[in-house]
């Protein structure tokens, strides 16, 4: 899952950019709102963790030009602002989740992935597609009853296509889903790790559309 942070305090950005990625998830970290805007302009995101006291563009500002140019991204506000009449304009702005400053990194998960299982219409953490089996929390796959042992990447990159089952997602999606700014990414990384999952799937659940990309596919 991709989140997209924008803290603007050195210090408990760090915290949470290094206790996010050992939950597992992928993250890119901007510090004021206007590098929110130029992200979304070339970049998907799972979920949004927003301050609202950002530099050149708050956050009650940033939520209502995203949801006026139709962006429907989840957005969690992570603020020590936590007076009632904050919660409210950023809930009637389209915020969907309101954490207080300080708070525990284990909530702070539990409700990411419960912004992204609403946002896929699914009330358990657990994703599955026939015999195939993904607990996003616990980071355990399986199929039918054998447990499938995934590299991180290769389970990420299972994720995101059974968060999209039956979709063709490019090489290119798939490559800006796995990796965030910064990361040197080889030009056939992710099909190598298309190849690899491939493999330890053992059937054919991942099909390749030719020139257009890859989609998992529901087998009996």
């Amino acid at each position: 899952m991709k989140l997209l942070l924008a803290e603007d305090d050195a210090m408990l950005g760090d915290s949470m950019e290094k206790g996010l990625n050992l939950a597992g998830f992928t993250l890119d970290r901007v510090r004021d709102g206007q590098h929110v805007l130029n992200a979304l302009e070339s970049h998907t995101y799972d979920v949004i963790l927003l301050d609202i006291g950002l530099p050149k563009i708050d956050g009650l500002e940033l939520l209502r030009r995203m949801r006026q140019q139709g962006v429907g991204t989840p957005v969690m506000f992570v603020t020590a602002r936590d007076a009632v009449h904050d919660r409210v304009a950023g809930l009637n702005l389209g915020a969907d989740d309101y954490l207080s400053k300080p708070f525990d990194l284990d909530e702070l998960t539990a409700r990411i992935h419960a912004l992204a299982r609403r946002q896929m219409g699914q009330s358990q953490p657990q994703l599955q597609l026939g015999r195939l089996q993904l607990n996003p929390i616990e980071r355990l796959a399986r199929l039918g009853e054998t447990a499938l042992a995934l590299s991180p990447r290769e389970f990420d990159l299972l994720e995101i296509l059974m968060r999209q089952p039956g979709a063709v997602l490019s090489l290119d999606l798939l490559e800006k889903q796995l990796y965030t700014w910064g990361n040197e990414v080889t030009s056939n990384a992710v099909e190598v790790h298309l190849h690899n999952l491939r493999k330890k799937l053992g059937e054919p659940w991942i099909v390749n559309v030719r020139g257009v990309g890859y989609k998992l596919v529901q087998l009996a």
